[in-house]
């Protein structure tokens, strides 16, 4: 799975995409817009890094970052939800995670939660890449971003 195949399939399906990414810092979508013709499927990415910027950016509720922390499926889901209504996109990935190193035994190093959204649902996840070290989690981290976005393009109803 590359980019460029999420490009062919988002390109096949007529959709636009957006990014809102925390822990991988724009490196997903600069992984599409490496591509050539990307500007074809790639409106817009976020880089929400703070809380802060979550807020101020992608409407993400403070009670849910109080309640939930920035490492949650909630935060991720809200990501993904305030990026597709900020765009032109229909279909939006987010990430949110601990790179390392770090982490504590409630959210430990390499802990990712991915928010998809489109018209149709948020569907949300969490993966345990384990203390692999900061690059690799992040690497890892925009190839399972990717592999959601095709899944996504390819479904007809929008998800699997």
């Amino acid at each position: 799975m590359s980019a460029a195949e999420v490009i062919a399939a988002l390109k096949a399906r007529g959709w636009m995409m957006a990014t809102a990414e925390s822990c991988t810092g724009g490196l997903i979508a600069g992984a599409i817009t490496e591509v050539p013709g990307s500007s074809a499927v790639f409106d817009r990415g976020f880089v929400t890094y703070s809380n802060a910027a979550k807020i101020d950016m992608l409407g993400v509720s403070p009670a849910t970052l109080d309640a939930h922390g920035a490492v949650s499926e909630e935060v991720a889901a809200e990501m993904a939800r305030g990026a597709l209504d900020r765009s032109a996109a229909q279909v939006a990935v987010a990430v949110t995670g601990i790179a390392g190193p770090g982490g504590s035994d409630h959210k430990p190093e390499g802990r990712v939660c991915f928010g998809l959204a489109t018209g149709v649902a948020v569907i949300t996840e969490t993966v345990e890449f384990g203390a692999l070290g900061r690059s690799e989690v992040r690497r890892r981290t925009v190839e399972h971003a990717l592999s959601l976005l095709l899944r996504a393009a390819g479904d007809e109803a929008g998800f699997s």
